[in-house]
């Protein structure tokens, strides 16, 4: 497996339960970006996020700026 094929990731917080996203945080390297994909649908679409803004965003979760889960 090279860089350039996504290592898909899901979070370990993730209880199954279906509502989960995954992440190939091995592209943040060679291409700067974060794809994230819905677990359930592996082969549908992927969102791809500048490195920086997903950073941000997880900066912005753990912060609690979007409300409670």
């Amino acid at each position: 497996m090279t860089t350039e094929t996504p290592r898909w990731h899901k979070s370990s917080y993730s209880n199954n339960g279906g509502s989960c996203v995954e992440v190939a945080a091995n592209l943040i390297g060679p291409h700067g970006t974060v794809p994230v994909r819905d677990s359930k649908d592996q082969g549908g679409p992927v969102l791809t996020f500048p490195a920086v803004a997903f950073s941000s965003f997880v900066a912005g979760l753990r912060a609690g700026e979007f409300g409670a889960v």
